[in-house]
C-alpha cells in the first residue's frame, strides 16, 4: 500500500515483516535455523576463543619472560656485586703466619651461602694457598691447604677446621694467570669467562692482591664464578617445558642447564658454541638471531626438528667480566598454546553434542508449533471474551489493571453510578481450582474484608464492597489512595526527621489501637504496609494496609510442635524471600518481627509495637535494626541480639526521649514494651521537638508540592498518581504486597 502527498511516497511495510515473520515461525523454517544458528555460534566462537587464547597465551608468556629478564639482571649484578665485601674480608686473612684451622674457618664463613661463588683461593708467595671448594654431588662447602707438594681437605665439624685426608699435589698458584695478571695489575682484576678444570662448567673469576704496609705482595685472593649459578631462574624456567640459555655476544655458551654438559668440554676444557650441543633448538635459535646488534629485549618465533618455540633474548649484564652476556628462553609452543588446541577439540565434541540438541528441540518446536497454531485462534477468542468479562465487575467499571500476581490482580476502578474511584482487587478462577488451596485464599480474602469493614479509624485503609461474581471471581472494594509506602519514602529520599517519624507512628497507633481493642492483632507491620499519602488539602495521612494475616486474640493458637516450631539455624524456605511461613504458624516480615512470633511463641498486640518501633527505626535510619545476610540471622538476632544504639548508625538529630521509647518498644520481653497502642501514641505526641527540628504542616505542604511536581514538559492535571494494592505473586495464599505507586502521564506510563 502507498500513500502519495506533496511528492512524499511511503509504502506500508507491515505486511512484508508479517510475511517475514510467519516464514521464519513455519516448522519447516525451525529446524532448519536452529540447527544453522548453533553451527554458526559455535564456528564464531571456536574461532574468537582460539584467536583469544592464543593472543592471551603469547601476551602472558611475553610479560613473565620480561620479569624472567629483569629478575636474572639483578641475581647476576647480586651476585657479582658480593665480590667487594666478600674480598674486602678476605683481605683480613692474607698473612700466611696466621693459624690454619682458624684462618679456614673463617673462610668458610665468608664463603658460605654466597649465591655463585663455587671456590675462594689465597695464594702466598711461598707458593702456600688456602682454598675451598664444593664436594661434587653434595655441594658441600670444604676448605683446602696446598704447601710443599701435598694437599689436606679440611670439613667444619663444630664450627672447627679439621683435616679429612692429605694426598699428594704439586699444584703452583704462583705459576695460575689469576696470580700472575693481579701481581702485574697492582689492583683487582676481572678475567673473562673460562672453563673449570675441575667441574668442566663455564665460569668468571676476579683476583685481588693483599699488600703489606710497605708495599710488598702478602698474597693474592681470588674468587671462581660459576656462571650457572648465578640466578635460581635460570635453571628454572618460569613456563614448563621453557629452556634458558646463558651466551655471550660471538656465540660462546656460558649455561644451559637443560642439557647435559658435551664431553668436549671436560676433554678439551674450552668454552662451548652453540654447535657443540647439537641441539637444533639452540641451532635455529642462533640462525634467526643472526648478527644483529641486542637493543633491548626483542621476541621472535622459531621452528627446529623437535617443535616450534617463542624465543626471547635480552641482555642481562656481565660488564664486569668485560663482555655482554645474554639471556635467551625457548618456550614450547604446546605450552602457550595447548590450552587452545584443547579448546578446538573440546569445541568440536561440544557443537557436535549441541547440534544434535539443537535438532531434537528443533523438531519438538516444530511438533509444537503445529499444536499451538491450531490453539491459537480458540485461545485468543477465549482472551478476548475474558477481557470483556473483566470490563464489568458488579457496580464497578475495571479501568486499567494495575497489578497481577500468582493468586489474583489489581484493578482501577469507576463506580458506574457515582463515578467514584477505587481499587479492587480480586482472585481469579484459575487459582481457586485447588480445593484445599482455594478454600485456604477464601478464607485469607474473607477475614481481610471482614477485618477492614470493622475498622473506622481513618488511618485504616477504607473497604467499599465485597462479594462473588457469577464465574466465581472473590473481590473487595478499597479506597483509591495518592501517596507512597514508607518503604518507597526512604529509599527515594532517604531517612526521615524525627518530627516528621513522630507524627507517623503516632497516626500508625490509632488504626493499631482500634484493631488492638477490637482483639486483632496485625502481624505484618512494616514500612511497605504503611501508607503516606494525601487527601484534599490534607497531607501526611497515615494509612495502615495488609490485614491479610491478622489474628483474632479470642481464637486458640496450637503450641508449637518439634514439626511447627522455627528452626533458627535453618534456613528457611521462602517462596518470594520477603515474607517467612513456616507450616502456617511463623507469619511475617523477618526484618520487623517480634522474638516471641520468630520462635512461634504465644503473641498480644505488643508485638505490633515491637515490630511499629523497628519501622522507625527505619525510618530514623535508612536501614533495618538487625541487617543480616539471611532471613535466619535475621530473626536470629531479632531474639538474641542486644539492640543497638541508634546515635551509632544515624547522623540525623533524634531526640532522647524518642530513642528512650524505641528502645521499649524494641524489649525482647513484652512485658517491657508500651502496655498498648494509645499509651504509645501519647507517649509519642509529648516528645518535645525544637522548632528547628519540627516538622510543620506548612513543610509537609511544601514537601508534597514538590513531590506531585511534573518531571517532564506538560501541565500538572496531565499527571495522576495512584496508589494500588497488587495481589501477591505467591501461591500460599498471603496477603497482598507492599503498597505501589502506578503514576501515569497523558499516554505514558512510568
Amino acid at each position: 500500500m502507498a500513500v502519495t502527498g506533496r511528492g512524499l511516497t511511503t509504502v506500508e511495510t507491515r505486511p512484508a515483516a508479517q510475511r517475514i515473520a510467519r516464514m521464519f515461525a513455519s516448522p519447516a523454517a525451525v529446524l532448519v535455523i536452529l540447527p544453522a544458528l548453533v553451527i554458526a555460534a559455535g564456528v564464531v566462537v571456536l574461532l574468537l576463543g582460539r584467536r583469544s587464547t592464543r593472543e592471551t597465551g603469547e601476551n602472558m608468556a611475553r610479560r613473565q619472560l620480561v620479569a624472567q629478564a629483569q629478575a636474572v639482571q639483578h641475581d647476576v649484578d647480586f651476585a657479582l656485586d658480593q665480590a667487594d665485601p666478600v674480598l674486602s674480608m678476605m683481605h683480613t686473612l692474607g698473612d700466611v703466619a696466621m693459624a690454619t684451622p682458624d684462618a679456614l674457618a673463617r673462610l668458610h664463613d665468608i664463603v658460605e651461602g654466597r649465591p655463585g661463588i663455587t671456590n675462594a683461593t689465597i695464594a702466598f708467595p711461598v707458593g702456600e694457598l688456602w682454598g675451598t671448594y664444593k664436594e661434587p654431588g653434595s655441594g658441600e662447602l670444604h676448605m683446602h691447604v696446598t704447601r710443599g707438594g701435598s694437599r689436606t681437605n679440611y670439613e667444619m665439624k663444630g664450627g672447627v677446621a679439621e683435616p679429612i685426608g692429605t694426598i699428594a699435589n704439586d699444584y703452583d698458584p704462583r705459576t695460575r694467570p689469576h696470580y700472575t695478571e693481579a701481581v702485574k695489575a697492582g689492583k683487582r682484576v676481572w678475567f673473562p669467562p673460562r672453563v673449570f678444570s675441575s667441574s668442566g662448567r663455564t665460569g668468571v673469576t676476579v683476583s685481588e692482591p693483599v699488600l703489606n704496609t710497605d708495599g710488598s705482595l702478602a698474597a693474592v685472593i681470588t674468587l671462581d664464578y660459576d656462571v650457572a649459578e648465578l640466578s635460581q631462574l635460570i635453571r628454572n624456567p618460569p613456563l614448563a617445558g621453557a629452556r634458558n640459555v646463558l651466551f655471550t655476544a660471538d656465540g660462546t655458551i656460558l649455561a644451559y642447564p637443560a642439557v647435559a654438559l658435551p664431553q668436549i668440554a671436560m676433554q678439551e676444557k674450552r668454552l662451548l658454541r652453540h654447535t657443540d650441543f647439537k641441539d637444533s633448538a639452540l641451532t635455529a635459535l642462533f640462525a634467526a638471531m643472526g648478527t644483529q646488534a641486542q637493543s633491548g629485549q626483542r621476541f621472535f618465533h622459531i621452528e627446529a626438528n623437535d617443535d616450534k618455540y617463542l624465543a626471547s633474548i635480552a641482555i642481562v649484564g656481565g660488564k664486569r667480566a668485560g663482555v655482554d652476556w645474554y639471556l635467551a628462553t625457548l618456550v614450547p609452543e604446546e605450552t602457550l598454546f595447548g590450552a587452545m588446541r584443547r579448546l578446538g577439540r573440546d569445541s568440536i565434541i561440544a557443537s557436535g553434542a549441541a547440534l544434535a540438541i539443537a535438532m531434537g528441540i528443533a523438531l519438538m518446536f516444530a511438533w509444537n508449533i503445529l499444536r499451538m497454531r491450531r490453539a491459537v485462534t480458540v485461545a485468543r477468542e477465549r482472551a478476548r471474551s475474558a477481557e470483556e468479562r473483566a470490563k464489568e465487575l458488579g457496580s464497578y467499571r475495571l479501568v486499567e489493571r494495575l497489578g497481577s500476581g500468582g493468586m489474583g490482580e489489581v484493578w482501577r476502578a469507576e463506580h458506574q453510578l457515582l463515578a467514584r474511584k477505587a481499587a479492587i482487587k480480586l482472585v481469579r478462577p484459575d487459582v481457586m481450582r485447588d480445593k484445599n488451596h482455594a478454600l485456604l485464599i477464601r478464607e485469607r480474602f474473607r477475614r481481610e474484608a471482614q477485618t477492614l469493614a470493622s475498622m473506622r479509624s481513618r488511618h485504616t485503609i477504607a473497604l467499599y464492597d465485597y462479594g462473588v461474581t457469577d464465574d466465581g471471581t472473590f473481590f473487595y472494594v478499597m479506597e483509591l489512595l495518592d501517596g507512597l509506602d514508607l518503604s518507597q519514602l526512604v529509599k527515594q529520599y532517604g531517612p526521615q526527621p524525627a518530627g516528621r517519624v513522630i507524627r507517623i507512628l503516632a497516626q500508625a497507633c490509632q488504626s493499631l489501637a482500634e484493631a488492638h481493642d477490637a482483639g486483632l492483632l496485625h502481624r505484618d507491620i512494616k514500612p511497605a504496609n504503611l501508607v503516606l499519602c494525601r487527601a484534599a488539602d490534607e497531607v501526611d495521612i497515615v494509612k495502615v494496609l495488609d490485614f491479610g494475616i491478622v489474628h483474632n486474640l479470642t481464637e486458640p493458637i496450637a503450641p508449637p510442635t518439634p514439626r511447627h516450631t522455627p528452626n533458627l539455624a535453618t534456613p528457611p524456605r521462602g517462596d518470594s524471600g520477603e515474607r517467612l511461613t513456616s507450616e502456617g504458624v511463623v507469619i511475617g516480615t523477618p526484618g520487623y518481627i517480634p522474638p516471641e512470633q520468630a520462635l512461634a511463641f504465644s503473641i498480644d498486640h505488643t508485638g505490633d509495637l515491637y515490630a511499629l518501633g523497628c519501622v522507625a527505626w527505619y525510618l530514623l535510619t535508612g536501614r533495618e535494626v538487625y541487617p543480616r545476610r539471611t532471613e535466619e540471622e535475621v530473626m536470629r538476632a531479632h531474639v538474641y541480639d542486644p539492640v543497638p544504639s541508634i546515635r551509632e548508625v544515624t547522623r540525623n538529630w533524634v531526640p532522647i526521649a524518642l530513642e528512650e521509647l524505641l528502645r521499649q518498644c524494641l524489649a525482647k520481653h513484652p512485658a517491657e514494651r508500651p502496655p498498648d497502642a494509645r499509651t504509645l501514641a501519647q507517649l509519642l505526641k509529648q516528645i518535645v521537638v525544637p522548632i528547628e527540628h519540627a516538622w510543620t504542616e506548612a513543610q509537609a505542604a511544601a514537601w508534597w508540592s514538590a513531590m506531585r511536581r511534573p518531571t517532564t514538559e506538560g501541565s500538572a492535571a496531565d499527571t495522576e498518581r495512584v496508589l494500588v494494592v497488587p495481589q501477591r505473586s505467591d501461591n500460599q495464599g498471603g496477603s497482598p504486597e507492599a503498597m505501589t505507586i502506578a503514576a501515569r502521564r497523558s499516554a505514558r506510563t512510568y
